[in-house]
């Protein structure tokens, strides 16, 4: 670990009863950093990203945030879950409070930011995410990809250390689902520090620093998006990119 290490995963194990989800997965995100988490389904990405966050409990290894160890529950763990964002698959979002208010609330309740304060800092990330005109509705007045624009306001309103992405663009319809990655490569080119399991694969291209290939539970190779798009190492790579890139 260096001091630039904001996560780290070392030998992490998870198994669901016989099926053995993580395998001594060892894994360093430096602040600042894009990782995207790419692989074929069933190998463990969303357990990896859920469990950075401890959304997924882990049977063995340790995983550290900015040098602390994740702690089991309680108070600690909730300052932890606000200092790492998480955007899922499924937005997420509070049905019955406005767009606005669902990005007002976590910094109200948990950080304790004076109201006035959290509104104003609301409504600048809805302009940013470019939904600033929405705020006074509802989540279920909005397309798909706005609420999950508002998803990733309510992550930015936390000034989280790292931001968590499972799949974020997989519910959508395709033609949402480009003005979600647009967001989050703005994102990207801005410095946050992301961790991205997703399908997108002109994404993984643009945005990452560094595309980390899972299989089965393991992390099969990692490099740079020019290094693995073009001339991944392992077969297993090989056969993924052959199957999706052809399509």
């Amino acid at each position: 670990m260096t001091e630039a290490d904001l996560i780290v995963l070392d030998q992490v194990n998870k198994r669901y009863g016989e099926h053995h989800v993580l395998r001594d997965v060892n894994l360093n995100v430096r602040q600042g950093e894009v990782v995207v988490i790419i692989g074929p389904s069933g190998a463990g990405k969303s357990t990896l990203c859920r469990a950075i966050n401890r959304l997924e409990t882990i049977d063995s290894g340790t995983i550290t945030l900015d040098g602390t160890p994740l702690p089991a529950e309680g108070k600690a763990l909730a300052k932890l879950r606000a200092e790492v964002g998480m955007v899922f698959q499924s937005f997420n979002l509070f049905a019955h409070k406005t767009v606005l208010d669902n990005v007002v609330l976590g910094q109200v309740h948990v950080l304790k930011r004076p109201k006035a304060e959290a509104v104003r800092k609301a409504q600048e990330l809805l302009d940013r995410v470019g939904i600033g005109g929405q705020a006074a509705k509802f989540p279920a007045q909005l397309s798909g990809g706005q609420q999950q624009r508002v998803a990733i306001a309510r992550a930015l309103a936390m000034d989280p250390k790292a931001i968590l992405f499972d799949e974020p663009t997989s519910a959508l319809d395709p033609e949402m689902v480009n003005e979600v990655l647009d967001v989050m490569t703005s994102l990207a080119r801005e410095g946050m520090t992301m961790v991205v399991v997703t399908h997108e694969m002109g994404f993984a291209r643009r945005a990452a620093d560094r595309v980390v290939f899972m299989a089965e539970g393991e992390i099969v190779e990692q490099n740079t998006p020019d290094a693995f798009f073009g001339a991944p190492n392992s077969e297993r790579a090989q056969s993924f990119l052959a199957k999706i890139l052809t399509h």
